[in-house]
């Protein structure tokens, strides 16, 4: 998105710390109240006082230092190690040259460490760099091992005998978290069957870790130290001991068994609180809202609407939480996803190409800016593989990664199609059960749209009333939701409001229990917007 703000237009009057990265002086404050962090990998800007977004990059820096390999004497890395990781010091020795490269390959960025200042700075696009050592190794292996600084990684490379890779964070403890949110890097590490961190051993140190595992866990391990770092166990000559600690890295847990005993705080602070209420009365009357840590399956017959009701219920969270939301639209491409979300917003079917032409361009860029713009929606893009693995990896990126409260996958059926062999109802209770320890670890509401079982008589576009027994494929998609809502719609009816009239069946609730008809949904051709019908009181 172009950017209306200029440095014409404003001076900077004073640098302050960043809120959001930590760190000491990298925001710019400018003369009409805007605010920009410089930090390589941070975000955090803010309106100045015109309305302006500021949306500039920091100019990228020309990669102008250069030096030759030689051993770091003073923190005792060799020749070998420095050569291995393509480190180079300058001719008067003042300076450290770390290199970054991209997924390609190819260098972007040197880090420079000033020796005498232990100061650093970067020039070119570290932003858009892998981690200090990733382009060395492969994807996948046993252990792959994350420190917090270039000189660790180093470090810890030479005290482990060069066997393992080693890597290292961009820019200190502050911004580990912020550094994963990059596919590759996440991908890279999440490809080995262990990630190893070791992190300074003070409070930021243990800190980052921490946030660090929660990202990567079940895989993540932190390794107890017992000096301040890596390079102080190589400084030391503790080759012994640092080998020791990092084969007794152990695989982080949360903090989460507790006795029951201690739990009449909790359970007496507050009542269980919906997240967000369901935009249709009926529904909301018996289910009471959606909530983090629910399973909600939409299931209805072939062609009745569910991915529609779906971006209504999407649609109405982006409009009334500040939260984020990953969408996998498995039968359609990201484009028509993305339409139809905007088309909410538009009150048109913008996926339709007459509409979509004699809609101004104005009136269709409102449309994105009020749902896609906000930065608050990703898509799976699922050219390629929608392997049960695949999907659940999307989920945890999503969560974990990008801070996703909200997560669709419609449908179930098409992961299934992409399994080898195998019969459907095993891979459905795999997924299903996966899917279910997910949505409680993450602590995210998922929903999931699933097929029916065509019914031995009337079928489902003639209006036959959903049940769990018609789920298609396994018991375990009725078991393992916490919420099951069913449409119903006969599309063959006489009467034309009729053949746009969605019945919703809440067929399962495990909050309160309550089930039966919930409400009727009409679907408007003219806007593409379902809105509920007053006679649902009525529905028997």
């Amino acid at each position: 998105m172009m950017s209306n703000y200029s440095l014409t237009k404003s001076k900077v009057i004073r640098r302050e710390a960043c809120p959001e990265c930590g760190s000491k002086d990298n925001v710019a404050v400018y003369s009409d109240g805007g605010k920009h962090c410089y930090g390589a990998t941070c975000t955090y800007r803010i309106h100045s006082k015109s309305g302006n977004v500021i949306e500039m990059e920091k100019p990228v820096s020309p990669m102008k230092t250069t030096g030759s390999v030689r051993e770091i004497k003073d923190r005792h890395i060799s020749l070998d190690t420095c050569k291995q990781y393509g480190v180079t010091v300058t001719e008067d020795q003042t300076k450290h040259i770390y290199p970054y490269y991209d997924e390609n390959g190819t260098l972007v960025a040197n880090k420079i460490r000033n020796v005498a200042t232990k100061s650093f700075h970067s020039e070119g696009n570290i932003k858009g760099s892998l981690l200090f050592g990733q382009n060395m190794f492969r994807n996948g292996g046993k252990f792959v091992t994350v420190c917090e600084g270039e000189l660790d990684a180093l470090s810890a490379y030479q005290l482990l005998g060069s066997k393992w890779p080693v890597v290292s964070i961009k820019n200190g403890a502050a911004s580990a978290k912020a550094d994963i949110t990059n596919k590759h890097i996440y991908d890279f590490l999440m490809s080995f069957d262990s990630v190893v961190i070791c992190f300074d051993n003070d409070d930021a140190g243990k800190a980052a870790a921490t946030r660090l595992a929660e990202v990567l866990a079940p895989k993540a391990k932190i390794m107890p130290l017992q000096y301040k770092d890596a390079n102080e166990y190589l400084s030391l000559k503790k080759t012994a001991e640092f080998v020791r600690n990092w084969w007794d890295a152990k695989q982080y847990t949360p903090d989460n068994i507790v006795s029951g005993k201690e739990l009449w705080e909790v359970v007496n602070e507050k009542a269980i609180e919906a997240e967000v209420h369901y935009p249709f009365e009926g529904i909301e009357k018996l289910t009471h809202g959606i909530r983090m840590g629910e399973l909600i399956t939409i299931t209805a017959g072939s062609g009745l609407g569910k991915s529609q009701f779906v971006r209504e219920l999407m649609y109405h969270c982006l409009k009334n939480t500040q939260h984020k939301m990953g969408l996998m639209f498995l039968e359609e491409s990201i484009k028509r996803s993305g339409l139809g979300i905007m088309s909410l917003a538009a009150n048109k079917t913008l996926h339709i190409s007459e509409v979509f032409n004699s809609t101004p361009v104005e009136e269709r860029k409102n449309s994105f800016d009020e749902t896609l713009g906000t930065g608050r929606v990703f898509f799976y893009d699922h050219f390629g593989s929608n392997s049960i693995d695949a999907i659940l990896h999307c989920v945890r990126f999503f969560a974990n990664a990008l801070d996703c409260k909200f997560v669709v996958l419609d449908h179930v059926s098409i992961v299934l199609s992409d399994q080898q062999q195998g019969d459907e109802r095993k891979a459905i209770d795999e997924i299903m059960t996966k899917l279910r320890m997910l949505v409680q670890e993450l602590n995210i509401s998922v929903i999931l749209v699933s097929h029916l079982k065509r019914p031995s008589s009337a079928g489902h576009e003639e209006g036959a009333v959903t049940s769990l027994s018609q789920l298609r494929g396994s018991s375990s998609i009725g078991q393992l939701s916490d919420i099951v809502l069913g449409l119903e719609r006969n599309g063959q009816h006489e009467d034309e409001v009729e053949r746009h009239t969605t019945t919703v069946r809440v067929i399962k609730n495990r909050f309160s229990g309550l089930t039966g008809p919930a409400c009727r949904l009409l679907y408007s051709v003219e806007t593409g917007r379902m809105t509920e019908r007053e006679e649902y009181e009525e529905i028997e």
